[in-house]
């Protein structure tokens, strides 16, 4: 549901696999937010895979998080923005969100159990909701947003770090990497 996995014969001497959208006309927004949502949580994974536990925690520069960290902050937010999602504030009285990008998980098992229950925690409440909760009122950090805005907010917050996991796991990769999505030069394929 959302994301199919095709199987594609490169031109290059080996084989890949990449995650395309699934096209599904929706008028439905929620149900669209779900496929995206599961398509980036895919590709982020996608890319987890292809690198080997020390670059999962490889720091480039100062001023730069590992994927570890990365992933160890997106679950921090998910917790807190989809822990009773529509009752209570999205940013929880108990989130350090500074910590979350200081001491990374300790492995790779560890770090892969943070990642998924913090999907669990976004699929958990978005996935009973209904379109008419859409225009409910929900606060995060004391600010009023629609249900949709909360939901296009996140979704916009998850690709962007979805899509740093991808750049990293790519350069940690070179020429190793195998594209998630459709690989350079492969568009007429």
């Amino acid at each position: 549901m959302g994301w199919v996995l095709t199987f594609v014969q490169l031109k290059q001497p080996f084989c890949a696999y990449y995650f395309s959208m699934a096209l599904k006309f929706t008028t439905s927004f929620l149900e669209d937010s779900l496929t995206l949502l599961r398509y980036y949580k895919k590709l982020a994974e996608a890319a987890i895979a292809q690198v080997t536990d020390e670059q999962l925690f490889v720091i480039l520069d100062p001023e730069m998080n590992s994927i570890a960290l990365i992933a160890k902050h997106m679950a921090g937010n998910m917790h807190s923005r989809w822990t009773d999602f529509i009752t209570r504030d999205g940013e929880k009285p108990g989130r350090n969100r500074d910590s979350e990008f200081v001491e990374p998980p300790s492995s790779r098992g560890a770090l892969m159990i943070m990642w998924e229950a913090g999907w669990k925690c976004v699929f958990s409440a978005l996935e009973p909701l209904s379109q008419q909760d859409m225009t409910r009122t929900v606060t995060i950090r004391g600010e009023a947003h629609s249900v949709m805005q909360a939901i296009n907010r996140q979704c916009n917050h998850y690709s962007y770090h979805c899509g740093q996991i991808v750049f990293l796991a790519k350069h940690f990769q070179h020429s190793q990497w195998k594209s998630p999505t459709i690989p350079r030069a492969q568009s007429e394929t």
